[in-house]
């Protein structure tokens, strides 16, 4: 029995999320743009790691990390953002600041959280979710 829990994803698994993840994220744009956001950047990839989307938000360059989940069996996709993932985070948008000589701007870390509820998602966008984190 604990063979079968630790074994790995199957592929219809993985597939499945990554689907759930793309998903979330085309979501997740559709409603940051409603909301005002200036989309800038979609997967921002360096060698630190990625940034799901890079947005201004008025004067404000955003960091949003996206978290969609189809289940509860996690845990809510909030929780998925943890002090490992800020570090991860805040270091890439460091180094984009600064690739980008934008080290002056104005900078925060917002989360938006997708719940799939009964095939409808539930969606809270969390401005400053967390503070820079290194």
């Amino acid at each position: 029995m604990f063979k079968r829990l630790l074994r790995k994803p199957d592929n219809a698994t993985s597939d499945n999320r990554r689907q759930t993840g793309q998903s979330g994220e085309s979501l997740a744009v559709k409603i940051l743009k409603g909301k005002g956001y200036r989309i800038v950047e979609q997967n921002y990839r360096s060698k630190l790691g990625e940034i799901d989307v890079i947005a201004r938000d008025g004067n404000v360059i955003a960091f949003v990390e996206v978290k969609a989940r189809r289940t509860m069996d996690f845990g809510g996709p909030k929780l998925a953002v943890t002090p490992r993932k800020q570090r991860k985070i805040s270091m890439v948008a460091l180094q984009y600041l600064k690739d980008t000589g934008q080290m002056e701007e104005r900078a925060r870390f917002d989360v938006v959280a997708i719940r799939m509820s009964h095939g409808r998602p539930d969606v809270e966008i969390i401005k400053n979710a967390f503070e820079l984190a290194y």
